[in-house]
């Protein structure tokens, strides 16, 4: 039924789609994996997991956070052979999970009213912030740490304003998505990357339905691998971005302040 009502969403207005994460959020996670545990998926075949994670033997689930990880590192320290820490840290990331169905929810309610994707991006991402910091709610020392790193990069203590995401992703369509978006390595560090397997594949799916391109206006000190890395999070991907360009990009070297371009999402 659920398959159903999926494809259903699926084939509506685009951003109703977004209201399908709530079906795919699992009722009852499945109990803790035994020790020796294999995914039916494998983390290691999913860029968008091993990116932050390393392999780890004597990690409880065979994986723990890369040290050189941006988003994951500051993680790496913890002793993640300790089965107690681990399982702890596993109920926080099964509560934190669930809360996408608070977001899901918000956005059916904001479909249903007739508001537009801005709109619904604004709330979102604001809403997005504070499931963010009720997570570290529990951890005054963890949560002083998150303000001040937050402050830090964002010039706000409670995360990134819908302004400031809009200006690093130039839509309001992609604004919404990245609300959304889950770190597949931390699921893999903690039993978890199965359980979410599907709903982390349909936020792809949303990706391509929602629209497989947006336009972008090019902005004064614009490159093609800086607006990859940016809008795609893969500076490598400047080649996709000139590809469905070239009629209009001459030299991909050579891009001009408020040239529309198109940036391709998947």
């Amino acid at each position: 039924m659920k398959t159903a009502l999926l494809k259903r969403l699926l084939s509506m207005v685009p951003v109703c789609a977004l209201t399908a994460l709530a079906l795919l959020v699992p009722a009852a996670v499945s109990a803790a994996p035994d020790e020796g545990h294999i995914y039916v998926h494998n983390p290691e075949e999913d860029p968008m997991a091993m990116k932050d994670i390393v392999v780890n033997p004597d990690a409880v689930y065979g994986y723990s956070p890369d040290p050189e990880s941006r988003r994951l590192g500051e993680y790496a320290s913890y002793d993640w052979s300790d089965k107690a820490l681990v399982e702890s840290s596993r109920e926080d990331r099964i509560a934190y999970h669930n809360d996408i169905e608070e977001m899901a929810d918000k956005v059916s309610g904001l479909v249903e009213e007739g508001r537009s994707v801005e709109e619904i991006a604004v709330e979102i991402s604001t809403l997005r912030n504070e499931i963010r910091m009720r997570a570290n709610e529990g951890d005054p020392e963890r949560l002083a740490k998150v303000r001040a790193s937050n402050l830090k990069e964002y010039g706000n203590e409670n995360g990134p304003t819908p302004e400031f995401l809009y200006d690093k992703y130039g839509s309001w369509t992609a604004v919404l998505l990245k609300a959304f978006a889950s770190n597949r390595g931390m699921d893999a560090c903690l039993g978890l990357y199965d359980d979410y397997y599907e709903m982390n594949d349909l936020i792809d799916e949303l990706v391509f339905n929602i629209g497989a391109a947006e336009s972008y206006i090019v902005r004064p000190g614009d490159s093609l691998s800086g607006i990859a890395g940016r809008l795609l999070g893969d500076p490598g991907r400047w080649a996709a971005i000139y590809e469905v360009n070239e009629d209009s990009i001459e030299n991909p070297d050579v891009i001009f302040t408020g040239q529309e371009i198109t940036i391709p999402l998947f």
